[in-house]
């Protein structure tokens, strides 16, 4: 019999604030977190605005000291972490650290100490490297650091698939506990793209919105005056549990994550295939996986980028794995409308704001959606949350490189 999995403890950086509940509420109140790029000059970039993170103490998390030696993706990465372990009420005193492990992935990783480092060694020569410059970019630390915080010894590694980063790292970690070599996983993402190295390297792409004069609705996913994603960083981290261990401490269960499905476009290194057969397959995969029937599909959290391609595709692919009559009775909402995009954390404030959607009832909206795109002809929640009780969703990601991944939650 397959082990079910409880997501038990949630923990939550993003632009929107640094807590599950300050965060749920701002989205059900249709609140943006994008403004105008602070950290840097922006005067010579086409793009900026970004998703930066607010309200973030980061001395509650991790000594001054320690703060030096890493990159804000793992001082992001460590306090979500902190977060869903203490959500969860996880002792590990009480825990068999070989049973626990940690699968906490970036995207991009320590981009910020690349930039850095270079500009020391341009202006001042090979000395001028740190001895921490390698542990502090490399994408993996962070998921060591979690580990080395809370002495957690099982099944420990990243993934890196781009823009699904986090949601692969979720649905392996689903199939560590499913197959026993876990009982307890942290997993989900951390990114902190928000500089020059990144921002350049997506406006260069013409990839980023540049609706600089209104930020706050620059980010429409779905919408006919869509004109790209806004980047945005910060990190989100799940606490998943195999049922029963669960249950026998007495854990809090938000609810089940019960399917994964993954496959690759095989098509090109960033355009998503435009006729969405393996992103269709993929939400096909996790369905079937999750032993649901199509038409039983309430809820998609859907990648929903802004971007003209990205939304179109994707909204093909829903209709091609659920059929166009269950396609049109699903709520398929574009939280980045109001977060932004986290590139590889994406997936985990996705899979966050799923299980919020199950324990609440409630479903956030895709703001913006002023000008429905006629080749975007699904229910997106348009501008107001929702009270709908629900007993399933699902959560896509797509990744440059064709990487599509989809995980299925299910209320318990």
């Amino acid at each position: 019999m397959t082990r079910k999995v409880a997501v038990t403890g949630l923990g939550i950086v993003s632009p929107l604030g640094c807590s599950v509940d300050t965060v749920w509420n701002r989205l059900m109140n249709g609140e943006s977190g994008i403004g105008p790029i602070t950290y840097f000059d922006t005067t010579l970039f086409d793009a900026k605005i970004g998703g930066q993170v607010k309200e973030f103490d980061v001395d509650a998390f991790i000594p001054k000291k320690e703060q030096r030696r890493m990159d804000p993706f793992c001082h992001y990465g460590i306090a979500a972490a902190k977060m869903a372990v203490s959500d969860a009420g996880l002792e590990m005193g009480k825990e068999d650290p070989w049973r626990v492990g940690v699968m906490v992935s970036s995207g991009i990783g320590g981009l910020q100490v690349v930039e850095v480092q270079c500009n020391n060694f341009l202006q001042r020569g090979p000395s001028r490297f740190s001895p921490f410059m390698i542990p502090q970019m490399i994408t993996n630390i962070l998921s060591g650091r979690i580990a080395i915080e809370h002495g957690m010894k099982g099944p420990n590694f990243c993934v890196v698939s781009a823009c699904a980063s986090a949601t692969h790292s979720i649905g392996e970690s689903l199939r560590i506990i499913q197959s026993g070599d876990a009982d307890v996983m942290l997993t989900g993402g951390a990114e902190a793209p928000v500089c020059v190295l990144s921002v350049g390297g997506f406006c260069a792409m013409r990839a980023l919105s540049t609706r600089n004069d209104d930020p706050t609705r620059a980010s429409r996913p779905f919408d006919r005056d869509r004109d790209g994603f806004v980047c945005a960083e910060g990190a989100g981290v799940l606490v998943l549990e195999e049922m029963e261990h669960a249950r026998a401490r007495g854990a809090k269960i938000y609810c089940e994550l019960a399917g994964y499905g993954r496959t690759c476009d095989a098509y090109h290194i960033t355009a998503p295939d435009e006729g969405a057969e393996a992103a269709a397959k993929g939400i096909s995969l996790a369905v079937a996986d999750a032993g649901m029937n199509p038409d039983q599909v309430e809820y998609i959290n859907a990648h929903g980028t802004s971007t003209p391609l990205n939304d179109k595709g994707e909204t093909l692919a829903i209709k091609k794995a659920l059929g166009e009559t269950a396609a049109r009775k699903t709520m398929v909402g574009s939280t980045k409308s109001m977060t932004g995009h986290l590139l590889g954390a994406a997936g985990a404030v996705e899979a966050i704001f799923c299980s919020m959607a199950l324990k609440k009832g409630q479903i956030p909206a895709t703001i913006n959606l002023e000008n429905p795109d006629p080749a975007c002809d699904l229910d997106y929640v348009p501008n107001t949350a929702r009270e709908v009780p629900i007993k399933t969703a699902l959560s896509n990601s797509l990744g440059f490189g064709g990487h599509n991944a989809t995980v299925a939650f299910k209320a318990v």
